[in-house]
C-alpha cells in the first residue's frame, strides 16, 4: 500500500474579529513586526507605540473547522477623541495576501465596529500602493503626505457603506474565492 503525502492545508474560511485572547494579541504584534520591521523596514526593531496602550486589535484567523489554526492578518483601531476613530497597522501575512477578502474584511470590521461605538469620522494613513483598495471600499483621499519615509494618503471612510457591527468579538467570516 502506498501512502500519499498529506496535501497542504488550505483554510476554507477565515474569522475576522476583535482579539480576545493573549495569544491573538501576541501573534498580531509578531505579524506587524514581520511586515513593518523585517519586510518593509519602516521601523527598526518594533512598530509598537503609545497607541497600542489603548487600541483595539482586530485579527484574521484561518479556521480549521471551528478551531483557529493561525493568525493571518491584523489591524488596530483607536478613538483619540469621542466619535473620531483611526485605523492603523493593517497587515496580512505574505502567504495569504492573494486572499483579497482578508484585507477587505479587516477594514470592514474596523469601520463597522467603530460605527457601532459612536463613530462619526473614521480615518487612516494608507500607504500609496494600497490606496486603490481603500477607494474601492468607499474611502476618500483627504491629503497626500510622507511619513516614515514613505508616501501615504490620509483617507476617510464613507460610513454609509459600513453598517454598525454590534458583535465585533464574533466578527465576520471571510471566504476565499474558489479557483475557477
Amino acid at each position: 500500500m502506498i501512502i500519499e503525502p498529506f496535501a497542504p492545508y488550505n483554510a476554507s474560511e477565515f474569522q475576522v474579529k476583535f482579539a480576545t485572547s493573549d495569544w491573538e494579541r501576541r501573534q498580531a504584534h509578531a505579524l506587524r513586526r514581520a511586515v513593518f520591521c523585517e519586510e518593509q523596514g519602516i521601523f527598526e526593531d518594533d512598530d509598537r507605540d503609545a497607541i497600542d496602550d489603548h487600541a483595539i486589535p482586530i485579527v484574521a484567523l484561518s479556521m480549521m473547522g471551528v478551531a483557529a489554526d493561525k493568525l493571518v492578518g491584523t489591524v488596530r483601531i483607536h478613538q483619540p477623541e469621542p466619535g473620531l476613530w483611526w485605523g492603523s497597522r493593517l497587515a496580512v501575512h505574505e502567504d495569504f495576501r492573494k486572499i483579497g477578502a482578508l484585507g477587505t474584511t479587516l477594514i470592514r470590521l474596523a469601520v463597522s465596529s467603530a460605527n457601532a461605538m459612536g463613530c462619526h469620522t473614521f480615518l487612516a494613513n494608507v500607504q500609496v500602493q494600497n490606496g486603490l483598495l481603500f477607494r474601492r471600499l468607499h474611502w476618500d483621499v483627504i491629503e497626500e503626505f510622507e511619513i516614515y519615509g514613505k508616501p501615504h494618503l490620509r483617507m476617510k471612510a464613507d460610513l454609509s457603506y459600513y453598517p454598525p457591527c454590534p458583535t465585533p468579538e464574533a466578527g465576520f467570516v471571510a471566504l476565499p474565492k474558489k479557483a475557477a
